[in-house]
């Protein structure tokens, strides 16, 4: 399994870079992987969509609360099981983004960005919910872009973020 995992990941990581030598798509990435940090993308959204609405106020504060939360579980639980070296510590040459400081193993970025979605979604609905999907997938991508997580990384972290912000829809449809 560990070398699927392997020959995936190379794959992956050829197959994307004809698009790292776009100086274009290497700055939207890098972009996207600075945004990422801290779900800061995710408070700023919220709290946009909120100017205007005591309850969409709300939302954003619940939103940013449970990303709270999904950090610490995802950095602070589901990391440590996991030891998985990045592919770079550093990032891609090309690139310049914070170093981490936890294990590869889920992507973090991935995580709170389908969990951001997931709770998003849930009090916006459609069609924001395409603009939410889109963030987030830009988001996720970025990590594998910028070299700082391999694509299986990204896909746990999709999953972990997906069972996360499934399991706190019936928390936040309190708010």
């Amino acid at each position: 399994m560990k070398q699927l995992g392997a020959t995936v990941d190379n794959s992956v990581d050829k197959a994307l870079e004809p698009l790292r030598q776009s100086r274009i798509v290497a700055r939207v990435f890098t972009l996207a992987s600075h945004v990422g940090d801290f779900s800061l993308v995710w408070h700023v959204t919220a709290f946009l969509y909120a100017i205007g609405s005591i309850e969409r106020l709300k939302q954003a504060l619940t939103l940013s609360a449970a990303l709270g939360i999904e950090s610490l579980v995802v950095n602070q639980g589901v990391k440590r099981l996991f030891k998985r070296d990045r592919p770079t510590w550093n990032g891609d040459d090309r690139t310049r983004v914070r170093k981490p400081r936890t294990s590869s193993f889920p992507s973090g970025h991935a995580s709170s960005a389908t969990f951001a979605a997931i709770v998003l979604t849930s009090f916006t609905g459609w069609p924001f919910a395409a603009i939410w999907c889109l963030i987030a997938i830009v988001v996720a991508t970025s990590r594998v872009v910028v070299r700082i997580h391999h694509f299986t990384d990204v896909i746990g972290g999709v999953v972990v973020g997906g069972l996360l912000g499934v399991l706190a829809l019936p928390i936040v449809a309190l708010v």
